[in-house]
C-alpha cells in the first residue's frame, strides 16, 4: 500500500466535507493558488498555513500525518524514521526543512513531536504565529530563533520553550545544516 502524501490527505478531507477550493480559501485566509500547491504539489512554506488548514477542516494537524493506527507506548526506531513533510523556501526550489514525525501512529496525542533537518538559506525568514507552545532542542549546528523583536542563536544541547502566539521563526544559522527536535502543542 502506498502512503498518501499530506497534500492528498488534505484534499481528501476537503472533498469529503464538500468544501470548494474557493470556500476553503475564505475559511483559511490562504489563496486558492497556495492551497492548490499544497494539495497537488505537496508544497508548504511553514507549519502556520497547515495549522490554518487543519482548523478550517476541524481536525488536528497530526491527522494529516496519521495512518489511523493508535499505539501505546509508541516507539519510533531511528532506522524506521520517515520524512513526512518538506517545507520549501519561497525563492528557492530546494527543500529548506525536512520534518520527521515522531508521534505518527498515536492518534490520541496532544503534542506533535518532530525531528527536523534545517538547511541554511539566504531567504528572509517569515515570522508565523499560532496558538500553542513549542519546545526545541538543538542536536547539531546552530539555530537562529526570532521571537517577537528578539533574536537568539542557540547551539547543540541548548533548548528553547516559547508561546507560539508571539510571531516567531527558526532557521539554520550560518552555512551549516541544523538538526533539532521540536515538540509542538496546539490546543483543541
Amino acid at each position: 500500500m502506498t502512503k498518501a502524501k499530506v497534500g492528498h490527505r488534505i484534499k481528501s478531507f476537503r472533498e469529503k466535507q464538500n468544501i470548494s477550493l474557493e470556500d476553503f480559501s475564505k475559511r483559511t485566509g490562504l489563496s486558492t493558488d497556495f492551497l492548490e500547491a499544497v494539495e497537488e504539489k505537496d508544497k508548504y512554506p511553514s507549519l502556520g498555513p497547515l495549522l490554518k488548514i487543519a482548523r478550517a477542516l476541524g481536525v488536528r494537524l497530526g491527522t494529516f500525518l496519521d495512518d489511523q493506527v493508535s499505539k501505546d507506548p509508541l516507539i519510533v526506531r531511528l532506522s524506521e524514521r520517515q520524512e513526512e513533510l518538506t517545507m520549501h523556501s519561497e525563492k528557492e526550489e530546494k527543500a529548506s526543512m525536512k520534518y520527521f514525525a515522531l508521534g505518527k501512529g498515536k492518534s490520541d496525542r496532544h503534542m506533535e513531536p518532530f525531528f527536523i533537518q534545517i538547511e541554511p538559506s539566504n531567504d528572509e525568514h517569515e515570522l508565523t504565529s499560532h496558538e500553542g507552545e513549542e519546545f526545541i532542542i538543538v542536536v547539531s549546528g546552530q539555530l537562529e530563533v526570532v521571537y517577537g523583536k528578539e533574536t537568539s542563536i542557540i547551539e547543540a544541547g541548548d533548548s528553547t520553550y516559547f508561546n507560539s502566539v508571539v510571531p516567531h521563526s527558526v532557521a539554520a544559522y550560518g552555512n551549516e545544516k541544523c538538526e533539532i527536535y521540536a515538540v509542538l502543542y496546539f490546543p483543541e
